[in-house]
């Protein structure tokens, strides 16, 4: 579904000029959940703008299901992903209910499958039709993420990018919108790729994880444990067992 090649990015001019991505490989296969771990500034959440087209490489080429696209891509190929920021960006002066429609709002779609889709959606995530007329400022920043979900995949991607969502929350609510994160993706059938600083929120969602280091994948790992998952397998010794691995290899690229 994803496939980035030679990807090259550089931010700066002349002697302070960065690089941030250095001949970057990556794959992402239809359905999966893929992890971008890494130490800050190794360039996870600059890949992740650069597949969306949100920031154009200086060198490489970005294909999403076979296609070649660039930072000017087509409407069409925009509408194949949604954008989950680590900040939910509600507009404050909307409902919930406007917020989450607002994609399809903008898009001229807002006929009735829609909006039932937009009601299912809203449900899936946890959000009660008496939240669905609140204003941000009457969310929790839990609920504000839900919302914040609930938008991005209120137009049926097939990909969506996630940059560090869950950061701000506590454990125990990070923890109960990783497993609302696997629903979603269970019942939409799409493919994910999540920034994250969590190795336990990598393995605990990820069908692989793609450890970062100057810019480059260092390492790509694939994480054992068979979908669905459960609460119970945090707890365990498997778990603990393949986290000490995975910290291994982020140990790595400090090194």
């Amino acid at each position: 579904m994803i496939r980035c090649r030679s990807l090259k990015l550089a931010f700066g001019n002349g002697s302070a000029r960065q690089t941030v991505l250095d001949q970057l490989e990556l794959d992402v296969a239809p359905g999966q959940i893929v992890s971008l771990l890494g130490p800050s500034g190794c360039g996870k959440s600059t890949l992740l703008r650069v597949v969306a087209g949100l920031v154009q490489a200086d060198q490489g080429e970005v294909y999403i299901d076979g296609e070649f696209v660039s930072s000017k891509r087509s409407n069409a190929s925009r509408e194949t992903m949604s954008f989950v920021f680590q900040e939910p960006a509600l507009l404050p002066w909307r409902t919930v209910w406007q917020n989450v429609r607002l994609p399809n709002e903008l898009r001229g779609q807002l006929t009735p499958p829609r909006a039932e889709l937009m009601e299912d959606l809203l449900e899936l995530v946890g959000l009660r039709r008496s939240d669905w007329t609140k204003y941000p400022s009457q969310l929790s920043g839990g609920m504000k993420m839900r919302a914040s979900i609930a938008r991005a995949m209120s137009t049926r991607p097939s990909i969506l990018l996630l940059d560090e969502p869950f950061a701000a929350l506590d454990d125990m609510l990070r923890s109960k919108l990783n497993d609302l994160l696997l629903a979603i993706a269970l019942e939409q059938h799409c493919t994910m790729l999540f920034v994250t600083h969590n190795i336990a929120e990598a393995i605990y969602l990820s069908h692989s994880i793609a450890v970062m280091s100057r810019g480059r994948i260092s390492e790509n790992l694939k994480v054992p444990f068979a979908f669905p998952r459960s609460a119970a397998l945090r707890s365990s010794g498997e778990f603990a067992a393949y986290y000490g691995q995975v910290s291994e290899a982020l140990g790595k690229t400090q090194s």
